[in-house]
């Protein structure tokens, strides 16, 4: 149900018993609110639609394309949290608030949570988000923390086995590279391409704030209003580009040797189902998600007969991420023989459908999923970081469940058939050290 009051739409579900509000503000700000009564703890995310991959962009008063060097939206995460006197995590923290930010493929988010003060923990964030601080010289000294953080993921194998996949997986598309870039990536951003990045992509139209807690919608709008810059030059879409990434996967196999225990290994099933937004993106993703939770979850036979020849343990599993640019299906686990746990799955997916799905299991899962979903509404942040990464894909959280309700078992059929193929999966392992 919908309503407007005075240019705020109010979203309620009878279903979640919860309400949504919702105003543009004049800068083209998204702000939603959902209140909990009698909640002690509050919680505000503030996001903007740019993630790693948004490395080609027109920067908005130019007409070119620009190109940028990896893992610059997360190198500008890290910069805005810096400050003439250097004291805004002490600041969060005398207001008895825990701040916090991520960067990840598709969003960049600052977020806080407080159970006091948060009128002034909100009015902070927006002062340090909307003032950058960038120098020459505090963005020279970035470059080597940050080149520390990359080479700590680089040692890592459940990091690198992660991105071997991608890597394995797609030809041009930027999901395959690190967040955070490359050590040589990074030498290359300077000052001037930070704020160039920062002008477009975190210009009001572009960002949205989600608050939830026990607290006045009015007087968040109140704050928000008053720590709003003016100076924006409004924008109705940003124009990204994308290189042109082909359907085939790029190789079928990547194996390294790392310091590690035992052999780790990520199969991967490339999607080429691309271009959605909004309900059918989501509903997707939930479909996909079923499916792997039927065929690899310790429930199903499949687990089990793999567990009991001791192929796997308990770290096997599958889940499935995607957005509009890309979409992948991601099986994985620790085994001594991964090469022979790929042959099984293989032998598997050549299965028809339903012998696999049983309608019965598809019933118990997505019953799993709508408990699991419901559970989650408990907790505050799980409802504002998944809010969040919902809008973003043009689709409310308010009605999830709704979606997750109207899967019927012929989707998860039709879906199995069209994305568990030979031809997009590949293989990549870490094996340990001779």
């Amino acid at each position: 149900m919908e309503a407007t009051v005075l240019d705020i739409k109010i979203y309620e579900s009878e279903q979640l018993k919860e309400k949504l509000y919702y105003k543009k503000m004049e800068s083209g700000l998204k702000v939603f609110f959902i209140p909990k009564e009698g909640y002690t703890k509050q919680y505000a995310i503030f996001a903007t639609d740019y993630g790693s991959i948004d490395n080609v962009f027109v920067p908005i008063g130019e007409k070119a394309p620009l190109e940028v060097p990896e893992g610059i939206a997360h190198f500008l995460e890290h910069k805005l949290f810096e400050s003439p006197d250097n004291n805004l995590f002490d600041k969060f923290s005398k207001l008895g608030a825990n701040v916090n930010a991520y960067t990840n493929f598709n969003q960049t988010a600052y977020l806080f949570s407080s159970t006091k003060n948060f009128y002034e923990s909100l009015s902070l964030l927006f002062e340090f988000v909307q003032n950058p601080y960038i120098t020459d010289e505090n963005v020279d000294k970035e470059k080597g923390i940050i080149a520390q953080e990359i080479n700590m993921y680089m040692d890592n194998p459940g990091w690198r086995v992660y991105f071997n996949c991608l890597k394995a997986m797609y030809n041009e598309h930027p999901v395959k590279i690190d967040i955070a870039g490359t050590v040589d990536s990074i030498q290359k951003i300077n000052k001037e391409l930070l704020y160039k990045c920062y002008n477009t992509f975190y210009n009001p139209t572009n960002m949205a704030l989600f608050v939830i807690g026990d607290l006045s919608f009015e007087e968040i709008l109140r704050v928000v209003e008053k720590s709003q810059k003016n100076n924006y030059d409004k924008v109705e879409e940003i124009k990204r580009i994308f290189p042109v990434e082909d359907k085939k996967i790029n190789t079928k196999l990547i194996e390294e040797n790392m310091m590690t225990s035992a052999p780790i290994f990520y199969m991967g099933f490339k999607d080429w189902e691309n271009g959605l937004r909004g309900e059918k993106l989501i509903k997707k993703d939930l479909v996909t998600n079923i499916i792997l939770e039927i065929l690899f979850s310790s429930s199903s036979a499949f687990y089990n007969d793999l567990y009991e020849e001791g192929l796997i343990n308990s770290s096997f599993g599958g889940f499935y991420t995607g957005k509009e640019s890309y979409g992948h299906s991601l099986v994985v686990g620790e085994s001594k023989e991964p090469k022979k746990v790929y042959e099984r799955i293989l032998r598997l997916i050549n299965e028809p459908a339903e012998t696999l799905l049983w309608e019965d299991d598809f019933n118990r899962i997505k019953n799993k999923a709508i408990g699991e979903f419901l559970m989650g509404l408990n907790s505050i942040e799980f409802i504002g970081n998944n809010f969040i990464d919902l809008y973003f894909s043009d689709f409310l959280l308010i009605d999830y469940l709704t979606l997750l309700e109207s899967i019927e078992y012929k989707d998860i059929l039709e879906r199995y058939n069209r994305h568990f193929t030979e031809e997009n999966v590949v293989l990549s392992i870490i094996n340990p050290l001779e």
